[in-house]
């Protein structure tokens, strides 16, 4: 018998350029819990409440993961590259989907590369709902 809210698995999976402005950086800490307190740059009536962070007794096999962390990406000309990477794994309530769209438009103008960002899907759905990041920008999302 499933429950009355329906749960859903929601991953983020990206890289943000090196050069992703500080406000954002820190509202994405806030959102992943590394941060006590929201960013004074951020719209309390947008950002309501931090959606990624982890749940230390989440249902998720594996459990719920935050990360955000300046990474290298190899080296061209001479230099090494750098991007943050950013990765999260939560579970939430149906009520909550609307937050994806926040983190979206948050994170979408910032991403390194195009193509793949994440996904969500019904916490007994076998096939989940992939969204992909192209020209500061993303899609496909329904909900």
């Amino acid at each position: 018998m499933r429950p009355v809210s329906l749960h859903f698995e929601v991953v983020f999976t990206c890289f943000l350029r090196d050069d992703t402005p500080n406000e954002v950086l820190d509202a994405l800490r806030w959102h992943l819990g590394l941060l006590p307190d929201r960013p004074a740059g951020i719209d309390p009536d947008e950002h309501t409440y931090p959606v990624l962070v982890p749940d230390p007794d989440g249902r998720l096999p594996g459990g719920d993961v935050a990360s955000l962390q300046r990474q290298s990406r190899g080296f061209a000309a001479g230099r090494e590259l750098h991007a943050w990477g950013l990765f999260s794994r939560n579970l939430w309530l149906d009520d909550e989907m609307g937050e994806l769209v926040t983190i979206l438009d948050l994170v979408a103008p910032h991403v390194d590369e195009p193509g793949y960002g994440g996904f969500f899907r019904e916490e007994y759905d076998a096939e989940p709902t992939v969204f992909t990041f192209n020209n500061g920008t993303y899609g496909p999302v329904q909900l």
